[in-house]
Protein backbone atom coordinates (compact mmCIF):
# COMPACT_ATOMS: atom_id res chain seq x y z
CA UNK A 1 0.00 0.00 0.00
CA UNK A 2 1.26 3.14 -0.95
CA UNK A 3 2.14 5.68 2.13
CA UNK A 4 -0.38 8.76 1.11
CA UNK A 5 0.66 10.59 4.49
CA UNK A 6 1.01 14.45 4.50
CA UNK A 7 1.63 16.54 7.56
CA UNK A 8 0.11 19.51 6.28
CA UNK A 9 -2.98 17.92 4.43
CA UNK A 10 -3.19 15.68 7.45
CA UNK A 11 -3.32 18.20 10.20
CA UNK A 12 -4.91 20.74 8.16
CA UNK A 13 -8.51 20.95 10.21
CA UNK A 14 -6.56 22.38 12.95
CA UNK A 15 -5.90 25.42 10.75
CA UNK A 16 -8.12 28.43 11.80
CA UNK A 17 -8.00 27.33 15.48
CA UNK A 18 -4.28 27.71 14.97
CA UNK A 19 -2.10 29.37 12.14
CA UNK A 20 -0.34 27.53 9.90
CA UNK A 21 3.11 28.90 11.00
CA UNK A 22 1.98 27.68 15.02
CA UNK A 23 0.99 24.06 13.61
CA UNK A 24 4.53 24.30 12.07
CA UNK A 25 5.76 25.28 15.26
CA UNK A 26 3.58 22.28 17.13
CA UNK A 27 5.51 19.97 14.81
CA UNK A 28 8.70 20.67 16.13
CA UNK A 29 8.10 19.84 19.85
CA UNK A 30 8.83 17.21 22.04
CA UNK A 31 6.55 15.84 24.74
CA UNK A 32 7.21 13.12 27.53
CA UNK A 33 4.66 11.31 29.02
CA UNK A 34 5.33 8.52 31.61
CA UNK A 35 2.53 6.12 32.00
CA UNK A 36 0.62 4.74 29.06
CA UNK A 37 -2.25 3.58 30.24
CA UNK A 38 -6.14 5.18 30.85
CA UNK A 39 -4.99 8.81 30.65
CA UNK A 40 -1.44 7.89 29.14
CA UNK A 41 -2.75 6.50 25.89
CA UNK A 42 -5.20 9.00 24.86
CA UNK A 43 -3.11 11.99 25.65
CA UNK A 44 -0.56 10.04 23.15
CA UNK A 45 -3.11 9.91 20.46
CA UNK A 46 -4.29 13.40 21.14
CA UNK A 47 -1.45 14.84 21.08
CA UNK A 48 -1.01 13.20 17.84
CA UNK A 49 -3.75 14.50 16.18
CA UNK A 50 -2.76 17.66 17.54
CA UNK A 51 0.25 17.14 15.28
CA UNK A 52 2.90 16.86 18.07
CA UNK A 53 5.57 14.97 16.24
CA UNK A 54 8.57 14.00 18.67
CA UNK A 55 7.52 11.97 21.98
CA UNK A 56 9.45 10.33 24.70
CA UNK A 57 7.42 7.62 25.93
CA UNK A 58 7.65 5.25 29.34
CA UNK A 59 5.95 1.88 30.50
CA UNK A 60 7.19 -1.07 31.07
CA UNK A 61 3.30 -3.04 31.68
CA UNK A 62 1.31 -5.16 29.48
CA UNK A 63 -2.81 -4.39 28.71
CA UNK A 64 -4.90 -7.37 30.38
CA UNK A 65 -8.67 -7.53 30.54
CA UNK A 66 -9.11 -5.28 33.04
CA UNK A 67 -8.18 -2.43 31.70
CA UNK A 68 -10.72 -2.69 28.67
CA UNK A 69 -12.68 -0.28 29.95
CA UNK A 70 -10.43 2.92 29.40
CA UNK A 71 -7.23 2.27 28.08
CA UNK A 72 -7.27 3.16 24.07
CA UNK A 73 -4.81 0.74 23.34
CA UNK A 74 -6.67 -2.08 25.22
CA UNK A 75 -7.98 -4.87 22.97
CA UNK A 76 -8.80 -8.63 22.87
CA UNK A 77 -5.52 -8.60 20.41
CA UNK A 78 -3.18 -6.55 22.67
CA UNK A 79 -4.32 -8.33 26.15
CA UNK A 80 -0.53 -9.56 27.22
CA UNK A 81 1.66 -7.27 25.23
CA UNK A 82 3.42 -4.44 26.16
CA UNK A 83 1.64 -1.27 26.30
CA UNK A 84 4.54 0.73 25.20
CA UNK A 85 4.68 -1.32 21.55
CA UNK A 86 1.33 -1.76 21.26
CA UNK A 87 0.77 2.20 21.35
CA UNK A 88 4.00 2.83 19.32
CA UNK A 89 2.55 0.62 16.66
CA UNK A 90 -1.11 2.96 16.52
CA UNK A 91 1.26 6.11 16.84
CA UNK A 92 2.89 4.52 13.36
CA UNK A 93 -0.28 4.20 12.14
CA UNK A 94 -1.66 7.57 12.51
CA UNK A 95 1.70 9.30 11.61
CA UNK A 96 4.52 7.47 10.22
CA UNK A 97 6.62 10.70 10.87
CA UNK A 98 6.62 10.24 14.16
CA UNK A 99 9.88 10.38 16.31
CA UNK A 100 9.44 8.60 19.02
CA UNK A 101 12.35 7.45 22.44
CA UNK A 102 10.93 4.73 24.31
CA UNK A 103 11.52 3.69 27.79
CA UNK A 104 10.07 -0.16 28.61
CA UNK A 105 11.65 0.25 31.74
CA UNK A 106 9.73 2.42 32.60
CA UNK A 107 11.29 5.84 34.22
CA UNK A 108 14.07 5.57 37.43
CA UNK A 109 16.50 7.46 38.44
CA UNK A 110 18.86 5.91 36.08
CA UNK A 111 17.18 6.95 33.00
CA UNK A 112 15.63 10.33 33.97
CA UNK A 113 18.13 12.54 32.32
CA UNK A 114 17.75 10.87 29.31
CA UNK A 115 14.03 10.42 29.38
CA UNK A 116 13.38 14.28 29.42
CA UNK A 117 15.87 15.24 27.34
CA UNK A 118 14.93 17.70 25.27
CA UNK A 119 11.89 17.98 26.14
CA UNK A 120 9.74 20.74 25.96
CA UNK A 121 7.09 19.44 28.28
CA UNK A 122 6.06 16.84 30.34
CA UNK A 123 2.63 14.97 30.70
CA UNK A 124 2.29 13.13 33.97
CA UNK A 125 0.41 10.07 33.23
CA UNK A 126 1.88 7.91 35.88
CA UNK A 127 -0.85 5.60 38.22
CA UNK A 128 -2.28 6.99 40.41
CA UNK A 129 -0.18 5.26 43.40
CA UNK A 130 3.51 5.14 41.80
CA UNK A 131 4.48 8.20 43.82
CA UNK A 132 8.03 8.01 44.29
CA UNK A 133 8.69 7.93 40.31
CA UNK A 134 6.18 11.03 39.97
CA UNK A 135 7.90 13.19 42.68
CA UNK A 136 11.67 12.36 40.64
CA UNK A 137 10.23 13.30 37.89
CA UNK A 138 8.42 16.60 38.85
CA UNK A 139 11.40 17.97 40.84
CA UNK A 140 13.78 16.63 37.42
CA UNK A 141 11.23 19.00 35.28
CA UNK A 142 11.31 21.94 37.43
CA UNK A 143 15.02 21.56 37.79
CA UNK A 144 15.26 21.77 34.07
CA UNK A 145 12.75 24.18 33.93
CA UNK A 146 10.26 22.09 32.18
CA UNK A 147 7.15 22.51 31.77
CA UNK A 148 4.83 20.06 33.44
CA UNK A 149 1.61 19.03 33.60
CA UNK A 150 -1.14 16.64 35.39
CA UNK A 151 -4.15 15.56 34.82
CA UNK A 152 -6.48 13.02 36.66
CA UNK A 153 -9.27 11.59 35.52
CA UNK A 154 -11.62 11.95 38.61
CA UNK A 155 -14.85 10.14 38.22
CA UNK A 156 -16.50 11.45 35.22
CA UNK A 157 -14.71 14.53 34.67
CA UNK A 158 -10.87 15.75 35.17
CA UNK A 159 -9.26 17.92 37.34
CA UNK A 160 -5.70 19.71 36.17
CA UNK A 161 -2.83 21.02 37.42
CA UNK A 162 0.17 23.03 35.83
CA UNK A 163 3.86 22.71 37.15
CA UNK A 164 5.76 25.63 34.67
CA UNK A 165 9.40 26.63 35.25
CA UNK A 166 10.44 29.01 38.00
CA UNK A 167 6.49 29.03 39.60
CA UNK A 168 5.32 26.97 42.29
CA UNK A 169 6.43 22.94 42.48
CA UNK A 170 5.24 19.92 42.27
CA UNK A 171 6.29 19.54 46.12
CA UNK A 172 5.71 22.99 47.38
CA UNK A 173 2.20 22.43 46.17
CA UNK A 174 1.67 18.58 47.46
CA UNK A 175 3.80 19.01 51.01
CA UNK A 176 4.64 15.27 50.82
CA UNK A 177 7.86 15.81 52.72
CA UNK A 178 7.73 13.38 56.04
CA UNK A 179 4.40 11.70 55.02
CA UNK A 180 4.12 8.05 55.15
CA UNK A 181 3.29 6.13 51.76
CA UNK A 182 -0.72 6.30 52.75
CA UNK A 183 -0.71 10.07 53.30
CA UNK A 184 1.27 10.66 50.19
CA UNK A 185 -1.72 9.07 47.99
CA UNK A 186 -4.40 10.86 50.07
CA UNK A 187 -2.48 14.57 49.81
CA UNK A 188 -2.28 13.85 46.06
CA UNK A 189 -5.91 13.23 45.88
CA UNK A 190 -6.92 16.30 48.07
CA UNK A 191 -4.08 18.54 45.91
CA UNK A 192 -5.88 17.32 42.67
CA UNK A 193 -9.35 17.68 43.62
CA UNK A 194 -9.97 20.64 46.43
CA UNK A 195 -13.44 20.82 44.86
CA UNK A 196 -14.41 17.33 45.43
CA UNK A 197 -17.04 17.82 42.62
CA UNK A 198 -16.96 13.68 42.00
CA UNK A 199 -17.81 13.05 46.02
CA UNK A 200 -21.29 13.39 45.31
CA UNK A 201 -22.37 10.27 42.86
CA UNK A 202 -19.24 7.68 44.33
CA UNK A 203 -21.90 4.92 44.65
CA UNK A 204 -19.05 2.48 46.14
CA UNK A 205 -16.31 3.56 48.21
CA UNK A 206 -14.77 0.80 48.85
CA UNK A 207 -13.59 0.19 45.38
CA UNK A 208 -10.60 2.32 46.03
CA UNK A 209 -8.48 -0.41 47.51
CA UNK A 210 -5.45 1.08 48.54
CA UNK A 211 -3.99 -2.01 49.62
CA UNK A 212 -3.79 -3.12 46.60
CA UNK A 213 -3.39 -0.12 44.68
CA UNK A 214 -6.14 -0.14 42.74
CA UNK A 215 -9.55 2.52 42.19
CA UNK A 216 -12.21 2.90 40.34
CA UNK A 217 -11.59 4.87 36.64
CA UNK A 218 -14.14 5.87 33.49
CA UNK A 219 -13.89 6.21 29.79
CA UNK A 220 -15.12 9.88 30.35
CA UNK A 221 -12.63 10.88 32.34
CA UNK A 222 -9.78 9.77 30.83
CA UNK A 223 -10.99 11.35 27.48
CA UNK A 224 -11.79 14.78 29.22
CA UNK A 225 -8.43 14.79 30.89
CA UNK A 226 -6.72 13.93 27.27
CA UNK A 227 -8.39 17.23 25.96
CA UNK A 228 -7.71 19.17 28.57
CA UNK A 229 -4.14 18.39 28.61
CA UNK A 230 -4.03 18.97 24.66
CA UNK A 231 -5.21 22.45 24.89
CA UNK A 232 -2.66 23.52 27.62
CA UNK A 233 -0.38 21.61 26.22
CA UNK A 234 -0.91 24.06 22.59
CA UNK A 235 -1.59 27.39 25.27
CA UNK A 236 2.43 26.34 26.57
CA UNK A 237 3.83 25.95 23.33
CA UNK A 238 2.03 28.61 21.51
CA UNK A 239 2.56 31.18 24.43
CA UNK A 240 -1.15 32.10 23.86
CA UNK A 241 -3.76 32.60 26.19
CA UNK A 242 -4.10 32.26 29.98
CA UNK A 243 -2.14 29.37 31.14
CA UNK A 244 -2.85 28.82 35.10
CA UNK A 245 -0.08 27.61 37.10
CA UNK A 246 -0.95 26.16 40.80
CA UNK A 247 -1.77 26.92 43.09
CA UNK A 248 -4.82 27.49 40.71
CA UNK A 249 -6.07 24.30 38.70
CA UNK A 250 -9.53 23.34 36.85
CA UNK A 251 -11.96 20.70 38.06
CA UNK A 252 -14.67 20.08 35.53
CA UNK A 253 -17.14 17.42 36.23
CA UNK A 254 -19.63 16.43 33.59
CA UNK A 255 -22.12 14.12 35.43
CA UNK A 256 -22.22 16.81 37.76
CA UNK A 257 -22.49 19.81 35.12
CA UNK A 258 -19.83 21.52 37.08
CA UNK A 259 -16.87 23.72 36.36
CA UNK A 260 -14.38 25.21 38.96
CA UNK A 261 -11.20 26.82 39.14
CA UNK A 262 -9.60 26.03 42.59
CA UNK A 263 -6.92 28.13 44.19
CA UNK A 264 -5.16 26.61 47.08
CA UNK A 265 -2.27 29.04 48.24
CA UNK A 266 0.21 27.03 50.38
CA UNK A 267 -1.35 23.94 48.29
CA UNK A 268 -2.28 21.51 51.24
CA UNK A 269 -0.49 23.62 53.88
CA UNK A 270 -3.93 25.84 52.91
CA UNK A 271 -5.86 25.58 56.01
CA UNK A 272 -9.07 24.25 54.41
CA UNK A 273 -6.52 21.28 52.81
CA UNK A 274 -5.09 20.54 56.37
CA UNK A 275 -8.69 20.19 58.08
CA UNK A 276 -10.21 18.31 55.04
CA UNK A 277 -6.77 15.78 55.00
CA UNK A 278 -7.17 15.40 58.94
CA UNK A 279 -10.80 14.59 58.30
CA UNK A 280 -9.73 12.11 55.86
CA UNK A 281 -7.17 10.53 57.43
CA UNK A 282 -9.86 9.94 60.50
CA UNK A 283 -12.13 8.27 58.21
CA UNK A 284 -9.37 6.03 56.47
CA UNK A 285 -7.50 5.34 59.24
CA UNK A 286 -4.45 6.53 58.31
Amino acid sequence: MVNLFDYDLAFSRNIGWVTEQEQQLLKTKRVAIAGLGGVGSTHLLTLIRLGITKFNLADFDEYACENTNRQAGATTKTYGIKKLDAMVDMALAINPELEINTFPDGINAKNMDDFLNDVDCYVDSLDFFVMDARRLVFQKCAEKSIAATTAAPIGMGTAYLNFLPGKMTFEEYFCFEGCSENEQYLKFFLGLTPSALQSSYLVDPSRFDVANKKGPSTIMGCQLAAGVTASQVLKIFLNRGDVLNVPWGLHFDAYCNKFKKTWRPGGNNNPIQKLAFAIAKKRMNI
